[in-house]
């Protein structure tokens, strides 16, 4: 059973995984790190956080473990082979993966975690930066109820909006479903605020007047501010939407779903990422469109 003497290892501590972690630390839970570049999680372990030199050496030692990464290969680099988590961490280890993977290799995940008696949840996340910094995340699990239960206590520091979807995949699925509202609701931002400075309106009274109707949204109320104020840091990038976009894409075409709107976002993402826009924040979008 976990509580709070246990052990918490994160794999991961990018623009979301630093600010979940630190949510972690302030619920006093103790935390094993380990990242590709140390310096990158320097003030972490200035507050206490214990680092592991290698994937192995965190599955050894940490009852959960949360990785955050970027990519399916990443994800697959440090699950699987003699230094990864499922060959090393102990039986009983909880485990959770919040990247924004592929639904087949999260239940190959944990088909392969069940075999040594470890208990696996994908659970990817949203609401970008700030909904990590004021753990207020949406996340989207899927797995076994029993391993929900008991991670719950974890997923409340992070988040508020918190739902079991199904089995193993399930999570994934959902960020998908999630990432594909999300695309063309960037579109109809930017054409917005494209439209708006035409007119010859001021943009920022015209969010006033409709972030709070119909046409409010998380990209609306929090991203288009960034826009006009030339804001265009990261709270998730857009090398990582165009990877979502592109698994979203390619899980729909294996459905033998249409999705015009979710190719549309992601060729104008690409547009923009061919211009040097891929360490960019999502909100950069605008910049085709003016």
């Amino acid at each position: 059973m976990l509580t709070k003497k246990s052990v918490i290892g994160v794999i991961g501590t990018g623009v979301m995984g630093k600010s979940m972690t630190l949510n972690l630390q302030k619920a006093g839970y103790s935390i094993n790190l380990y990242t590709r570049t140390k310096e990158k999680a320097q003030d972490l372990l200035e507050n206490g956080a214990q680092w592991k030199g290698s994937v192995a050496q965190l599955a050894e030692t940490s009852d959960v473990i949360i990785t955050m990464v970027g990519y399916p290969s990443d994800v697959e680099s440090v699950y699987f082979g003699e230094d990864g988590i499922i060959e090393n961490a102990r039986p009983g280890t909880y485990i959770v993966d919040m990247t924004t993977s592929k639904p087949a290799l999260a239940i190959y995940i944990s088909q392969k975690a069940a075999e040594k008696n470890i208990h696996v949840l994908d659970a990817p996340v949203s609401g970008g930066d700030v909904g990590a910094r004021n753990g207020t995340l949406a996340i989207m699990a899927g797995g076994e109820q029993h391993v929900f239960d008991e991670v719950s206590p974890i997923f409340h520091v992070l988040g508020e909006n918190i739902i079991l979807q199904g089995k193993a995949g399930a999570g994934q699925h959902t960020k998908l479903v999630n990432q594909i509202a999300i695309a063309s609701n960037m579109i109809g931002v930017c054409e917005a605020i494209a439209y708006a400075k035409k007119s010859g309106l001021d943009p920022s009274r015209v969010l006033d007047s409709i972030t709070t109707g119909a046409a409010g949204s998380f990209s609306l109320s929090k991203l288009a501010p960034r826009m006009l104020a030339y804001d265009f840091d990261p709270g998730f990038y857009v090398k990582h939407f165009i990877k979502d976009m592109t698994i979203a894409l390619e899980s729909a075409q294996e459905m033998g779903l249409s999705t015009p709107g979710l190719s549309l976002s992601l060729e104008l993402y690409k547009e923009l990422a061919e211009k040097g826009e891929n360490d960019s924040g999502t909100q950069a979008l605008i910049k085709l469109f003016q």
